[in-house]
């Protein structure tokens, strides 16, 4: 491990950290991202996600806390660079890193965790929330795709299409976690997974809950070829929710508030739900539908476990 101290806001760092939060492109293009808050980063680090850099203002967190988030982050490392070498050979590995220097976040950074103090003053320019918690992050980049993707049984999973807002996407991510749900599938995201507004929605959930992004058409394939039901959540030509079977493989499927899902997921479902809308309004939110349908199938699944024994 490495430490330093910064006090300004001009050091370069901190730039770099101010704008990786800022920019989606920045994120992919370095292969890093940022964590903010001690909850979030611990769901991180236990996820295997490889730390670069911690920033840490030890006026607002424990030294206990943080020797602790830094002895975790750190055994991750290892673990990684361990098991490379053994697959690889450290000339290999070596290479690897020269010709790809986003495996290590940064060009000619080293392959271990850089801890930097930073006095409360600045902490308070960087923190990307109001709550603060002494404890902000740089995280290397997982693709995360359906090829890593391996469930067992009868799953339950979330399939998004192309919604927007990251704090929704969060809060699915939330229920999901909640629920037990096996996986969530972003389809032809809008915004990336990284977004700092989505790992703050999602407290963390973006990394306690499988979650894999794909195109509508490789997950529509991947599914069928799994044996998994597809239900999709629409008003047109649908049967209430409770009225459908969700005790086997099944993927609910959610679009836009706006415009809802697109014809290939129509055309490819094996039913169609819907939640009556008793009011004057016709919607509800994606997270808040979300949630009713995958507890829904927590409850026919309890129920039918119930009848079995």
């Amino acid at each position: 491990m490495k430490s330093e101290t910064v006090t300004s806001a001009q050091n370069p760092k901190i730039k770099e950290l101010l704008a990786l939060q800022e920019k989606s492109r920045l994120r992919r293009e370095r292969g890093l991202f940022v964590v903010e808050g001690r909850r979030e980063l611990g769901h991180c680090i236990e996820a295997g996600y490889r730390i670069r850099t911690i920033f840490v203002c030890r006026e607002i967190i424990p030294d206990t806390e943080t020797e602790a988030i830094i002895r975790k982050a750190e055994a991750v490392l290892h673990e990684y660079h361990d098991g490379h070498r053994q697959a690889h050979g450290e000339t290999q590995e070596r290479d690897t890193l020269q010709k790809h220097p986003e495996y290590t976040g940064r060009k000619g950074q080293s392959d271990g965790l850089l801890v930097i103090d930073i006095p409360s003053a600045l902490y308070d320019k960087i923190a990307y929330r109001g709550g603060t918690e002494g404890i902000i992050a740089e995280v290397e980049w997982k693709d995360l795709s359906l090829d890593g993707l391996h469930l067992t049984g009868n799953p339950l999973i979330m399939v998004l299409e192309s919604v927007e807002k990251p704090g929704n996407l969060g809060a699915v991510l939330r229920s999901a976690d909640a629920a037990g749900a096996d996986a969530v599938i972003i389809c032809d995201p809008l915004t990336d997974l990284y977004n700092p507004n989505l790992i703050r929605a999602s407290i963390g959930a973006v990394f306690t809950t499988r979650t894999v992004v794909s195109t509508s058409e490789e997950t529509i394939g991947w599914l069928k070829s799994h044996g998994i039901r597809i239900l999709t959540a629409q008003l047109q030509d649908s049967r209430p929710y409770y009225d459908t079977d969700m005790t086997c493989g099944t993927a609910i499927v959610m679009g836009t508030e706006s415009t809802g899902l697109t014809d290939i997921w129509r055309e490819n479902a094996d039913a169609h739900i819907r939640i009556p809308m008793l009011g004057r309004l016709d919607s509800l939110n994606v997270s808040v539908s979300a949630a009713i349908l995958l507890y829904e199938a927590v409850r026919q699944r309890k129920s039918a476990d119930i009848m079995l024994e």
